[in-house]
């Protein structure tokens, strides 16, 4: 049933692998994205593989890559583009930024302000930008993939909730197990540093991209278990610790990243467990505590797993 989503996944995996050293913690979370054609917000420390895993990403999947390094005075028109006058035709014309690519990698996107981040949103979600009173396209399987820092980081700007609810996934990825440094100073301790990895990367097949997508739209979906997804947003909406529970655009994720996480089992329905597995890279960074929970230290990813226990299961 799900032969495509379970090759998809193997190469993915087996091309980011060639770079990024544990690579199958993150393969399924971007499998999931890709699948689905949403965006994906990595979190972690400086310094952890976040931009290297993202490099590799945008080479596997082949099309135009554009990278964007957020800082204080990034402007939105330093990514939307800007019109300039050509002297030869006597009119002004549009020069595209960095956004009218397949992929754009926006790294450390909390350091940018909060207008410049405020200008990814019609992009992030309707794959479209405004310019001068017209609407330019976006590529078809247009992608966001940003980094960021840890909040309390000095320089960073929290991310408004209504940008934040327009990633589908957050992927965090923190220090590695020993084995794994180990493997990674080995393979990248040399002076040249292994940047040459990146031409290794094959280019996934389209057409099996497009089959794990036809694939994951087959698999069965239960009305019992979409009331299962309702229970648990309502139960963020009520939560003492929350003032910002699960929004609709969050349910609907939670659903998608369900289905291909049953395909990647090779299942032809979704079972409870593939929502439990997908619930924190879906849910936690849509969620906004209270400042007295945030006093007290709560994660919410902690919140997303108190969640799933306290919500009655679907025989």
């Amino acid at each position: 049933m799900s032969a495509a989503i379970q090759q998809l996944q193997s190469e993915l995996v087996r091309e980011l692998g060639r770079v990024v050293v544990g690579a199958e913690a993150a393969g399924g979370a971007l499998l999931i994205a890709l699948i689905a054609r949403g965006h994906v917000l990595v979190q972690g420390v400086p310094g952890l593989g976040k931009t290297l895993l993202a490099k590799t990403l945008a080479r596997a999947l082949g099309g135009e890559f554009k990278r964007i390094q957020g800082t204080p005075d990034l402007m939105p028109s330093d990514i939307i583009g800007v019109h300039v006058l050509d002297e030869a035709a006597r009119t002004f014309v549009f020069r595209p930024g960095p956004l009218f690519a397949d992929v754009v990698l926006v790294d450390e996107i909390n350091r940018a302000g909060p207008k410049t981040q405020s200008a990814l949103l019609e992009a992030m979600e309707e794959r479209q930008v405004s310019v001068e009173r017209a609407v330019l396209a976006l590529p078809e399987d247009f992608l966001v993939l940003a980094t960021q820092n840890p909040r309390e980081f000095e320089g960073t700007y929290p991310l408004p909730e209504s940008q934040l609810d327009r990633f589908m996934l957050r992927l965090d990825i923190g220090y590695p197990q020993r084995e794994t440094e180990a493997e990674i100073l080995r393979r990248y301790g040399a002076m040249q540093g292994g940047k040459q990895r990146l031409t290794e990367v094959a280019v996934l097949q389209r057409s099996l991209l497009e089959q794990a997508r036809g694939q994951a739209e087959a698999i069965h979906v239960a009305d019992a278990l979409l009331a299962y997804v309702l229970d648990l947003a309502r139960a963020s909406r009520e939560h003492p610790q929350l003032s910002l529970g699960l929004s609709t655009r969050g349910t609907l994720a939670l659903v998608k990243a369900a289905r291909i996480t049953a395909g990647m089992r090779g299942a032809e329905f979704v079972t409870p467990d593939d929502v439990k597995e997908s619930a924190v890279q879906v849910m936690a960074h849509r969620l906004v505590l209270t400042p007295e929970a945030a006093l007290e230290g709560v994660t919410d990813a902690e919140i997303v797993r108190g969640l799933l226990a306290g919500t009655a299961v679907p025989r």
